[in-house]
């Protein structure tokens, strides 16, 4: 489960940052997504991650506590962020020798104080499909957002609670797809062409949905180092193109009073958040 460890790696003896542990009895994601969360308050050196999901069993725990032991002996010492759920498992992890982080526990108490019921201590119930009604909303926003991709179908549009449109590479399939799988949204993204540009109109399919429509922009240097990157030397990836493009997409968007934001500098998470909160897209 722990791949080798060597000096290089550790920072053994060169005064390097600590290595950080994300542990959980399930995923690991939401120890990820909480832990990287609270490091990017702390800019600095690049910090080695090391993931250790499905630690289920009392023998994996103190597999990854010697791990950490051995690392925290050789160096400085871990920084380890826990998920786990499980009281037993919990505490066996506690007691290394990294700077412990507990995600979970230290919670736990005080909500069962307040909710005056005590916690299930089943992992997997963030990320698992313990709400079986959710999560099958969530598979099938995505085989919509797959099947309703760049424009591949116009098919069931009126189902759609979002269609994103934007010249090509300024991001629609991948905000799609995270809306999909983590909000359950029902979106589909459209891509916008030459031809539409010229009358500044929405193209034909999109018209009577123009409510439910949002728009992308970006920078035109960064547009085209993405499109270069695809097709080099191109038209397709020339500035000239690239600007061209996205004024005429901009002038579309104000003109048939489409809401849009300039991905450029965001990342997909917060390009989906301001749909959500713009678009008042909330499941």
């Amino acid at each position: 489960m722990a791949g080798t460890v060597n000096e290089e790696t550790t920072g053994a003896g060169r005064g390097l940052a600590p290595v950080v542990f994300f542990l959980s009895d399930s995923t690991g994601i939401t120890a990820e997504t909480l832990g990287n969360t609270l490091l990017t308050q702390f800019p600095g050196p690049r910090l080695e991650r090391r993931s250790f999901p499905f630690i289920t069993t009392e023998e994996q725990a103190r597999d990854v506590v010697a791990v950490i032991d051995s690392l925290a002996a050789a160096g400085p010492r871990p920084i380890v962020f826990s998920t786990a759920v499980n009281r037993e498992i919990r505490e066996i992890l506690s007691q290394s020798s990294g700077h412990f982080v507990d995600l979970f526990g230290s919670h736990i108490g005080q909500l069962e104080d307040v909710l005056q019921i005590p916690a299930s201590g089943e992992p997997g119930k963030a990320h698992g499909v313990g709400d079986a009604i959710r999560y099958q909303s969530r598979m099938t926003a995505v085989e919509y957002a797959i099947e309703h991709d760049d424009g591949q179908s116009i098919r069931a549009l009126e189902r759609a609670e979002l269609i994103l449109i934007a010249p090509s590479r300024c991001g629609k399939t991948p905000t799609t797809m995270y809306l999909a799988l983590q909000h359950g949204i029902l979106a589909a993204n459209f891509p916008l062409i030459e031809e539409d540009f010229a009358g500044r109109a929405l193209p034909k399919p999109l018209q009577p949905f123009v409510r439910k429509c949002f728009g992308l922009t970006s920078l035109p240097i960064r547009l085209s180092q993405i499109r270069q990157e695809r097709r080099p030397d191109s038209q397709y990836a020339s500035l000239a193109q690239c600007t061209y493009e996205l004024r005429s997409a901009e002038d579309m968007y104000r003109i048939n009073q489409v809401p849009y934001v300039n991905s450029a500098s965001m990342s997909v998470e917060e390009i989906s958040a301001t749909i959500l909160q713009r678009m008042r897209l909330h499941h």
